[in-house]
């Protein structure tokens, strides 16, 4: 049976594209809900600046005509800004493109290791970080404090 446990390297993903089933839950939710997933990380990749409602709903009426690879792609390169990891933005658009239920899982998985839970949302990552005195990942910490 193979480890649950990921290990981060510096400049690289924790886990691969078609890992979904590190995080059994968030791929089933993502296979049936893809909308919720995308605006759960929304949220957080924005610091609480898009709601998880508001972007839940992009998402969904940019996926009713087909277009959502965009809105995928722009949050995908605000968490490889976040996160540090290497610019590739034609692999980003094709990923979104082709594989968009692969690349929501893996970036969900990506911020749960990072210290954030798509889950609770923006708000409540913060007061969580607040309350049990967890050390802030250092790519929120800046706006934190709002």
């Amino acid at each position: 049976m193979p480890s649950t446990e990921m290990h981060v390297l510096e400049g690289q993903w924790s886990s691969g594209l078609c890992d979904c089933f590190n995080d059994p839950i968030n791929c089933v939710t993502t296979c049936f809900f893809p909308c919720i997933t995308m605006g759960e990380n929304a949220e957080i990749i924005s610091k609480g600046e898009t709601s998880c409602v508001a972007a839940t709903t992009i998402y969904f009426l940019l996926c009713s005509i087909g277009c959502q690879g965009g809105y995928g792609f722009h949050y995908r390169s605000k968490l490889r800004k976040l996160l540090g990891l290497p610019k590739e933005t034609c692999k980003d658009n094709i990923v979104h493109g082709c594989c968009c239920f692969c690349a929501i899982c893996q970036e969900h998985r990506e911020l749960k290791l990072h210290g954030a839970d798509p889950t609770m949302g923006w708000k409540a990552n913060v007061e969580n970080w607040r309350s049990q005195v967890v050390t802030v990942p250092p790519f929120f910490e800046p706006q934190m404090m709002r």
